[in-house]
């Protein structure tokens, strides 16, 4: 028969549940000293033992936070293999083995060597195992075993918040909700009542209450008013061990405030007030304020104002300023001090915004009497009406009286008034006025044609206070009167074909006047007396401000009389009549089949399309002539210029060249400088005299650099010594020579100042034939001439 091995199990057996069951004042230091050893029965052995294995096992419990010296004593474990000869060892591995749990590896004896805190590890899980010390081989497999950590109070009640805000309504029925307060334990729930948290109210009564159980705060008084008290702080305390003696709590602070409702009416501080205001104060002139208390804020306090009653509602208005919520009286209308002198009113201060359940309080409004005084100031003249309309006839003399305006002071001095007319609304001084009376009269003639209606301003002064004028409007029509002779509409110029019949229509004619009748125009038209008898047209009036001219005869001939002149009378139905006489010109054409005009005698037909081909054709051909002769003109000159000035060589007579040009003094750097007389090297050798036609190419001769102080006389003298036994010089003296203008001078010669002298004498009487202007030079030479044949 085989036997199976066991462990024994020793622990401490102490009075646990009468220890968990009463309330802990202090902390646990561990199990009574007394102990005594457990052997559990066979019975027991046969219950738990496991196959091929020995261990009986039972839980350990601890309890958490104990405090003694020694290491505490947790249990014994041993093995029905251990003969006590020390042949086994016991070796302990788990949560906390060899640091939190130590075993004695002899006796099996297992301590805890630290205090231990459930709240932050309540089981721990441990292996046990017996080797044999000397081969070191387990005698025994490996187990677990669990030692669980038994719950003391040593955590009190805390709070999810230090401090909780809430407000609640003022005036709130008792029992109305506040706000819920929560806290929390880290005792274990399920053990005892150390996480049993009760919750109780230490400072806010009788106004608040708590719950017990929830955390709820609610109201415990009725008719709490926010405007008596409207902070409270309540202190609320929540203890474990269901509210026991020996329980540990805490605490937390709840700030509740009373929001406002509306449960106070507007009041005036006083029942009368009395505001001054200057009759001259414009509409919208602020008087005074006035400003009704609540006690109520925000929406709450927001109040209206409104006049109720009273003698001035016309007169006055009330606004409410919404930032200050006071009542602003203002002008309404305009006063006068000398009409009322004071104004009462009756002012209401309301709250728009009304609760119904606190109407039981009485109405939320309030009045307060307002009476306001009108002090007289200076006003300036007022007149009779706010503007005047006059009436005047355009033929009207000057001084004659149009009518008047009238002004006086309003004040009860009633002081003299003097009227003048504001002349930057009459710039050409058409109008004056009286000055004392006001009346308007003219000072000038009038026109409705040029202007009909004239827009002055008349000013009112008065005498003794200058500062104070009024203005007023004054209009004035101009009434028309028959003083221009209607004309015609436009100038009438028309025509009559050779072929017209009689009676046949060949002009409408029209008329404008520029006076305006009441009743409208109404023109006549008639041919002049002197015209009527023996006109060839005939006007017809036809009733309606036209008139049409025909013809009174068949045929006419262009060439016997080709234009008439009809003289045409336009009168007026109006008084006095007036009339004018206008001319229409008829002219006698030739014309189509159609009666469309072809031709006339004065002037040729212009169709509205346009030159007819004919016409264009002379037009070009005018112009192929005109630019054909300029084209001839151009060529001859050219060839001209290329001939010789002088084709005989006997013609050795002076040319003279006009220039009409003077030279501008000292001054003038644009002119002639002599210091090219002075430097001969300045000339262009390369170019060819232009007065002849070059026959032989002669080389330009090089003459000797004249020196920078040479005499002007010297040069010149040189030069006209080169110029007479020059071959290629003219047989005449040469501008050129004598004043250097560059090769080839247009300028003909002037005189004959030291020229060469010639065989014979040169004839001038041709200077005579010349005219007026050359009758000096004829005098010169042939005189000349008389002296050398007398």
């Amino acid at each position: 028969m085989r036997t199976y091995p066991y462990f024994l199990l020793l622990f401490w057996v102490g009075q646990p549940y009468s220890t968990f069951s009463s309330p802990l004042s202090k902390r646990t230091s561990g199990f009574p000293a007394k102990k005594g050893a457990l052997e559990l029965p066979a019975n027991s052995r046969h219950e738990l033992s496991r196959s091929k294995r020995s261990w009986m096992w039972n839980q350990f419990f601890l309890l958490e936070e104990y405090t003694g010296s020694d290491y505490q004593y947790v249990g014994k474990l041993h093995s029905d293999q251990d003969r006590g000869d020390g042949s086994l060892k016991y070796i302990l591995s788990g949560d906390g083995a060899g640091d939190l749990f130590i075993i004695n590896e002899n006796t099996g004896d297992i301590q805890a060597t630290k205090r231990l805190d459930r709240e932050e590890k309540p089981v721990y899980i441990l292996r046990a195992q017996a080797i044999n010390r000397r081969t070191g081989r387990p005698v025994e497999p490996e187990s677990e075993f669990i030692i669980k950590i038994h719950d003391i109070n040593d955590n009190e009640p805390i709070f999810t918040k230090d401090v909780y805000t809430a407000t609640v309504p003022e005036m709130a029925d008792v029992g109305t909700f506040v706000v819920q307060v929560t806290a929390t334990d880290a005792d274990d729930p399920t053990y005892g009542n150390s996480a049993k948290v009760v919750y109780s109210i230490l400072q806010g009564q009788p106004y608040f209450s708590v719950e017990s159980e929830t955390g709820i705060i609610k109201t415990a008084l009725l008719n709490m008013d926010r405007e008596n008290r409207e902070q409270y702080q309540v202190v609320i305390q929540a203890k474990d061990m269901g509210g026991q003696m020996g329980g540990l709590s805490g605490t937390t602070t709840v700030n509740i405030t009373l929001t406002d409702v509306n449960d106070n009416p507007p009041r005036f501080p006083q029942s009368t007030y009395q505001f001054k205001t200057p009759e001259s104060s414009p509409p919208g002139t602020a008087i005074g304020r006035i400003k009704a208390s609540d006690a109520d804020v925000g929406e709450n306090a927001e109040i209206e104002y409104s006049i109720t009653d009273g003698e001035g509602q016309d007169m006055f208005d009330v606004i409410t300023d919404q930032e200050t919520q006071e009542g602003i009286i203002t002008v309404k209308k305009l006063l006068d001090f000398e009409k009322k002198r004071v104004y009462t009113l009756k002012v209401e201060a309301s709250n728009p915004h009304v609760e119904p359940r606190f109407l039981y309080l009485g109405p939320f409004k309030d009045s307060a009497t307002v009476r306001i005084v009108v002090d007289d100031v200076d006003e300036p003249p007022v007149f009779s009406k706010m503007a005047y309309i006059l009436q005047i006839r355009e033929d009207a003399h000057i001084n004659t009286t149009i009518g008047s305006v009238s002004a006086q002071d309003p004040d009860a001095a009633r002081n003299p008034v003097k009227y003048s007319v504001d002349r930057h609304t009459d710039m050409d001084r058409i109008f004056n006025i009286d000055s004392g009376n006001g009346s308007i009269f003219t000072s000038k003639l009038l026109d409705r044609e040029t202007l009909l209606w004239h827009n002055i301003t008349v000013i009112a002064t008065e005498i003794n206070n200058p500062k104070q004028s009024s203005r007023v409007p004054l209009y004035i029509k101009v009434l028309d009167v028959n003083d221009n002779a209607p004309e015609f509409a436009e100038f009438y110029e028309t025509f009559v074909c050779e072929k017209a019949k009689a009676d046949q229509l060949i002009q409408t004619l029209r008329a404008v006047d520029k006076d305006d009748p009441y009743s409208g125009h109404q023109f006549s038209f008639s041919l002049a007396t002197e015209a009527a008898s023996g006109s060839n047209f005939t006007i017809q009036d036809n009733k309606d401000n036209t008139a049409g001219i025909l013809t009174r005869k068949n045929g006419y001939n262009r060439h016997e009389m080709s234009t008439y002149l009809l003289p045409v009378v336009i009168s007026d139905n109006d008084y006095p009549v007036q009339s004018s006489t206008g001319t229409v010109t008829v002219r006698v054409c030739a014309c189509d089949h159609h009666g469309n005009m072809q031709s006339c005698h004065a002037e040729a037909l212009i169709h509205p399309t346009g030159l007819s081909t004919g016409a264009l054709v002379a037009i070009l051909l005018c112009i192929v002539i005109l630019l054909v002769t300029v084209v001839l003109f151009t060529a001859l000159r050219r060839q001209r210029k290329k001939e010789p000035l002088i084709i005989s060589k006997e013609d050795i007579r002076d040319n003279i060249v006009s220039y009409n040009d003077e030279g501008g003094g000292e001054e003038d750097t644009q002119a002639f400088d002599i210091g090219t007389l002075r430097n001969p090297e300045a000339m262009e050798d390369s170019k060819s005299r232009r007065d002849i036609v070059p026959e032989t190419l002669f080389l330009p001769r090089r003459t000797p650099t004249a020196r920078d102080n040479t005499d002007v006389r010297d040069f010149i003298n040189q030069r006209l010594k080169e110029n007479d036994i020059d071959p290629t010089a003219p047989p005449y003296d040469s501008l050129a020579t004598y004043a250097y203008e560059g090769t080839g001078s247009v300028a003909d010669s002037l005189s004959s100042l030291e020229s060469v002298t010639t065989d014979g004498d040169q004839d001038y009487d041709y200077l005579s034939d010349w005219g007026p202007r050359f009758k000096k030079l004829a005098d010169m030479y042939g005189g000349m001439d008389s002296d050398k044949d007398s």
